[in-house]
């Protein structure tokens, strides 16, 4: 009788802790899942400016070029709207003159065509992308999240 009676008081208990814990497992899994797909998408830009600043360092090779390149790498995963590349003089680094320390400096540099460049020029691909533009699961805490990165280069 002790055994049926505990029983019947504990009938919705399983339910009550399964709607506890589901949802906070559920953000868990996602919040893993979004980090680890930010974290691809960040190799992968790293990868695209790296190979673009590559081309670019070749003679011949235009900043169309360079940008295509870019996007052609990035074009399987990341929206091509999505995706703003700067290919920028760099050579501010090679002067005393003020350096610029944020990606935002960086885009501020003045443009450089690739074609026309001097050998030995130094010049900086970048690409960069909003969070809230791959996600596959939008967190709202993560929407102002720029996912960025950049290759130099010298001219040859």
């Amino acid at each position: 009788m002790f055994i049926a009676r505990n029983k019947a008081t504990r009938q919705g208990t399983t339910t009550v802790e399964t709607a506890v814990v589901l949802p906070v497992f559920l953000l868990l899994l996602f919040a893993i899942f979004e980090f680890g797909h930010a974290q691809f998408i960040n190799n992968l830009l790293n990868s695209a400016c790296r190979n673009a600043a590559r081309m670019g360092a070749v003679e011949g090779t235009t900043t169309a070029q360079v940008e295509n390149r870019v996007n052609q790498t990035l074009a399987t995963v990341v929206p091509g709207d999505a995706v703003s590349v700067f290919v920028k003089d760099a050579t501010v680094y090679d002067s005393a003159g003020s350096v610029p320390d944020t990606g935002s400096g960086l885009e501020d540099l003045p443009s450089v065509e690739l074609s026309d460049a001097e050998p030995r020029t130094l010049f900086v691909v970048r690409a960069r992308v909003a969070y809230s533009d791959i996600a596959i699961v939008p967190m709202p805490f993560l929407e102002d999240v720029i996912l960025d990165a950049q290759a130099f280069m010298r001219h040859e």
